[in-house]
């Protein structure tokens, strides 16, 4: 094979190396590679690359070219300067690097070192830098630049065109609102700042309590946070109303997630009988260094008077500042304030986005510019370059200023505004959120959607669908008999009972003996153990309403005498899932009725109680994928230790089995979620080994992570399998047709998520993201650049495919063979990449729109998601139960992923078409006046004189053009029912043929037609009197605009009738206003009005005749639905 394959043509192929810290580097393995003999097998290319549109863009896909000569040494510079202007600010703000504390109760004088403020400024600017700040950001655009020197070269006599208001009155208009909103949004973050800076609290003194208002608060200061009142800095938890020493806070502004988590006071200080006991007692807090990671903490409480203690603290322990405290009233220890916060520390401002449209006129602007030199040249060189020639050119490039048209920057803008607020208000995507207005136009020229799977596609609304037991498996009407079967084991503890406890007796030394395996045990005994463990491992609280209300200080057995009543029970835990299994224990006969942190209680079909003691619990983490429990029944005093994880770590810690890997994989092509349960029986000395050990381990501060886990680690071995578990999470609303609805847009969907790929493939099927005429061609698991060359090979025979690929395997792809990769993996008509990570899926985002350089877009609804939502073109967040961390990252919030379709196709759509269509005739308002200055200075021998003087030039710009212009952001070739049912009008705004150079400059030549009739028809219409030509012509040029305006609208609406009709008003007013400007009996004659009809219908009427004859020989694609 490989010899018949390395007779091809030897293509080099580049490779990418991937360096910590350093990013994507292109590299070329050399001779000395372990794979270089691969080098010689060629890796079949296309000769197109990349798919390539044949639509006209302005802005080139291709790859920049690497700078050289002047331009590197220029950009050598700049780099220069910019790191010792970086060590310069450095070393003014002389910010130590943050170290690990020991901080003491209620003595800010024994702190090591000073620590910020409690203060929270989200303000842009000061009072100082206001003015200086807003306009540096306005001036630092070419365009606001650019008017800017226009503007100051007034003041200098020689240069003086016409009156300074003419100049400066427009871009004092353009300042003014932007430093009118700019200052309007710095008072409401003022206001938010104040409100949470001046919150009160209570603190505990030596005085007593004594309120303290949130900016005042310091470390070692000891703190009351009462139910439902905000975290004010991040504390350790001490002490607590609750009884049980722990309670519920609520996290969903911290880390986006709904559920309540629960929160342990330190047992030595929660054992204090009174509060004022914290202040006499000789103890202090050691705590880590400040870092960004909210899900860990090290530290130690150490307390060193006569009653000596030392408890060591993790996250469990802590009140992160902006968590919330859902019960029970907190008493904690500031140790981190102001910026040294968790929740400051993870506050990141996310990289500002430009829109494409904003690129594209960017682009215009510069051209524009060149056009202006160019013309001021042409008419210095037609002058002749006597005299003072540069003044002369200087002051052509003023005249001819408004090409570049000032107002554009303002119009875009509002526009962007006008389509956000239309966007907010439509009723069939109700909840959505514009965050960011600047890119709604992106919203329509989308190619790439990159969506997450849990809460996305899916519901994130758990059911539980399937029990395996090895021999027996139970799912929809067979549940019947599990029910059947845990009331038989209840009712006759015999049956069930005594393989159980022959199995697995305290009095052994071991959990998992040899014997186990071979004691037959009944289907009656497998569901009592599956049930149970199912019921016991987990972190599931419930909470009764009747508790909160009450404030929770029922006796446990009069909570289980009211366990019958009509008490609404709600589940709280940090995982749906979770909750789906114990609801399902309680359908099923088995209730979880009461938990605290050191106990938890059954109620049996029978309606016995069984009290279990919580003795250890290990939650779930992302990186070991399992949580543990060990419990010791209160009446045998026997100690179970229960885990369940997922199948990929738990088969190897569970005892050999001919059945669980097909089963999970039977489950996953089902499109179930697995877990695996195992248990392991321990005796007393066994657990008293594995607690001195584990809290030994826990103590240390160094490496403290890695020895708990090896401690618990030691515990994992050779667990008894009970049962495999499948739960199905259900589809979104409507997910069928908005995903068909977006291939017919040409919008191809790629799916990331972390699931196995069994489960995603089905997804995948199911949701309809890969359509049924389509095959799937799974990537097989590579490790080394050999397999990966053979299964790129592979893929590339494979002919509108669908690929599913391993997070895994595709970083090997990416690392060897990232360009011939994305090439492969973005002809697929969809991609679903599982096991894939959060910060995968953000690489992901940047390959494709570096590879592409299309619009890219990503969904997703979990924190996890976020860092995707931040790198892609256009972030859509959903808020789901997740929470709404990825819903306030994103750049738009919807509640549902059906609202994606109406939000892409129809807002999208029209945002972009309308904002192209607006900065278009902006710019043509610009060109044509500025042709007829030209006209008009060729035919005065080329004279730098303007040719409307005063208010005229700022009026024409503003009240008598500016509200019909506008109402072109109402516009619509179609109605939102024809986009949705004709989704392929969509593909044609990929390509950016409604702003592209051709566009543009068939609005050039109209202009210049436009202008050059309306000067010369004014010219030679005019009664040798100057202010005639004024008149005339001005006149003439308004009406055009005005029906122009018309001429461009494809679908009338009120407010564009009431703008032609009004602005049309105030001119006509004007004339009367003005006497200055225009001969009032001149006006006011027949002459004037026939000689005005006749320019303005030689301007306009032959383009009303080449629009009618397009439309009817060549009418575009809309237009054949309307």
């Amino acid at each position: 094979m490989r010899t018949k394959m390395a007779t091809g043509e030897n293509i080099p192929l580049r490779s990418v190396e991937y360096r910590k810290g350093k990013g994507l580097k292109y590299s070329r393995f050399n001779s000395e590679d372990e794979s270089s003999s691969m080098d010689e097998v060629p890796l079949m290319l296309s000769e197109d690359g990349f798919e390539s549109e044949d639509g006209e863009s302005l802005l080139s896909r291709g790859r920049q070219p690497q700078k050289k000569g002047l331009s590197a040494f220029s950009d050598g510079v700049k780099n220069c300067w910019d790191s010792c202007c970086e060590c310069l600010l450095s070393r003014c703000r002389r910010r130590s690097e943050p170290k690990p504390r020991t901080v003491w109760f209620n003595r800010a004088d024994r702190n090591e070192e000073r620590y910020p403020p409690n203060v929270i400024r989200n303000q842009k600017f000061n009072i100082i830098t206001f003015v200086p700040g807003v306009l540096y950001d306005q001036f630092k655009f070419f365009l606001n630049l650019y008017f800017l020197v226009v503007a100051l070269s007034q003041f200098i006599p020689d240069l003086k065109i016409g009156y300074l208001y003419t100049y400066w009155a427009p871009l004092g208009f353009v300042l003014s609102v932007t430093m009118c909103r700019e200052a309007v949004d710095e008072i409401n973050r003022w206001r938010r700042d104040r409100e949470v800076n001046s919150q009160q609290y209570k603190k505990l003194t030596d005085r007593g309590v004594v309120r303290v208002s949130s900016a005042d608060i310091q470390v070692s200061d000891l703190i009351y946070v009462e139910k439902n009142q905000r975290v004010p800095a991040d504390m350790v938890f001490l002490k607590t109303t609750e009884k049980s020493g722990a309670c519920f806070i609520r996290t969903d502004q911290l880390d986006g997630e709904t559920d309540w988590k629960l929160r342990l006071a330190i047992p030595s200080t929660q054992a204090l009988a009174i509060d004022s006991d914290l202040i006499h007692i000789e103890a202090n807090v050691y705590a880590e260094k400040p870092q960004r990671n909210i899900h860990s903490f090290i530290g130690n409480f150490s307390r060193n008077d006569e009653n000596k203690a030392e408890d060591s603290l993790s996250v469990e322990n802590t009140l992160w500042s902006n968590t919330v405290v859902a019960s029970g009233t907190a008493l904690g220890v500031v140790i981190y304030t102001g910026a040294e916060t968790r929740s400051v520390m993870n506050t990141s401002h996310p990289p500002s986005k430009v829109g494409l449209l904003d690129l594209e006129i960017n682009r215009l602007t510069k051209v524009l510019f060149f056009a202006v030199v160019v013309l001021s040249l042409v008419m210095m060189i037609l002058k002749g370059f006597g005299g003072p020639w540069y003044r002369y050119f200087f002051r052509f490039i003023l005249l001819f200023s408004y090409i570049i048209p000032i107002s554009l920057r303002v119009n875009l803008d509002m526009g962007k505004a006008a389509y956000s607020w239309m966007i907010s208000r439509d009723n069939e995507i109700p909840g959505t959120v514009v965050r960011s207005s600047t890119i709604t136009e992106d919203l329509g020229r989308i190619l790439y959607l990159l969506s997450d799977k849990t809460g996305t596609l899916t519901q994130n609304e758990m059911v539980f669908k399937k029990i395996h037991l090895g021999t027996v498996s139970f799912s929809g009407d067979s549940m019947d008999e599990v029910v059947s079967h845990l009331r038989t084991a209840y009712a006759h503890p015999t049956v069930a009972g005594q393989p159980a406890s022959t199995t697995s007796t305290p009095s052994r030394k071991g959990s998992a003996t040899p014997q186990q395996p071979m004691i037959r045990r009944t289907v009656v005994t497998r569901v009592l153990e599956a049930v149970k463990a199912l019921a016991l491992c987990h972190n599931v609280t419930p909470v009764y309403e009747s508790e909160e209300e009450e404030n929770e200080d029922v006796e446990a057995d009069q909570v289980e005498a009211d366990q019958e009543g009509d008490k609404t029970i709600t589940y709280q835990a940090s995982s749906p899932d979770e909750v789906a299994l114990v609801t399902w224990t309680e359908e099923i006969g088995l209730k979880l009725i009461r938990r605290d942190l050191t106990s938890m209680q059954l109620m049996t079909p029978s309606g016995a109680i069984q009290t279990y003691d919580i003795l250890q619990v290990f939650p779930f983490t992302s990186e070991s994928k399992r949580m543990g429990i060990i419990v010791r029944e209160e009446v045998t005093g026997e100690i179970t230790f229960y885990m369940k994880g997922a199948d990929v770590v738990m088969s190897s810690i569970v005892q050999y089995n001919d059945w669980l890997d097909e089963e999970c994989g039977n489950m996953a092509r089902e499109g179930l979620r697995t877990l695996v349960v195992a248990k392991k029986t321990l005796t007393e000395e066994q657990y008293q080994d594995f607690e001195s050990r584990y809290n030994s381990a826990k103590l240390s501060v160094q490496d403290r992570a890695l020895k708990v886990s090896a401690v618990v680690e030691s515990l994992e071995r050779d667990m008894e399998l009970l049962c495999l578990t499948g739960v199905e999470d259900k589809l979104q609303a409507d997910v069928r047709p908005t995903l068909e609805l977006l291939r017919n847009a040409g919008i191809k969907v790629w799916m990331l998520t972390g699931d196995k790929l069994e489960t995603a493939e089905c997804i995948a099927k199911s949701s309809r993201l890969v359509s049924r005429t389509q095959t799937i061609h799974v990537f097989k698991q590579v490790s080394n650049r050999a397999e990966a060359h053979l299964e790129l090979n592979a893929f590339r025979r494979k002919n509108d495919s669908a690929l599913v690929i391993r997070g895994d395997s595709m970083e090997v792809c990416l690392k060897y063979y990232e360009h011939e990769f994305m090439e492969l993996a973005c002809q697929c008509p969809a991609v679903i990449i599982c096991r894939c990570s959060p910060t995968q899926k953000a690489e992901v985002v940047r390959l494709i729109k570096q590879h592409t350089r299309r619009r890219c877009a990503a969904i997703g609804d979990g924190g996890n998601d976020v860092s995707m939502i931040q790198a892609a073109d256009a972030g859509i967040g959903i808020v789901g139960k997740e929470g709404k961390q990825a819903s306030l990252a994103a750049d738009f919030s919807i509640t549902q992923f059906k609202h994606v379709g109406k939000l892409l196709v129809v807002h999208g759509r029209n945002s972009y078409k309308r904002s192209a269509s607006l900065s278009q005739f902006v710019i043509h308002r610009g060109l044509i006046i500025s042709t007829m200055q030209a006209v008009f200075s060729s035919v005065f021998y080329f004279v730098s004189v303007a040719l409307y003087q005063g208010f005229l030039m700022v009026g024409y710009a503003t009240v008598y053009t500016m509200f019909p212009v506008f109402s072109l952001v109402l516009d619509q070739d179609v109605t939102p029912q024809i986009a949705i049912t004709y989704p392929e009008l969509y593909k044609e705004l990929t390509k950016g043929r409604s702003l592209s150079f051709k566009t543009f400059f068939i609005w050039v030549l109209i202009s210049i037609y436009q202008g050059g009739i309306i000067m010369f028809g004014a010219l030679l219409l005019f009664d040798a009197d100057f202010v005639h030509i004024v008149a005339i012509s001005f006149t003439s040029l308004i009406l055009t605009e005005l029906l122009m305006v018309a001429l461009t609208v494809r679908t009338w609406h009120w407010a564009m009738v009431i703008a032609e009709v009004f602005s049309l008003g105030i001119y006509v007013a004007s004339l009367a206003i003005f006497k200055e400007y225009f001969d009032e009996s001149f006006i006011l004659s027949l002459t004037f009005f026939w000689k005005v009809t006749v320019i303005t219908l030689v301007s306009c009427l032959p383009l009303y005749v080449l629009k009618y004859l397009r439309k009817k020989f060549s009418p575009p694609s809309y237009s054949k639905l309307s």
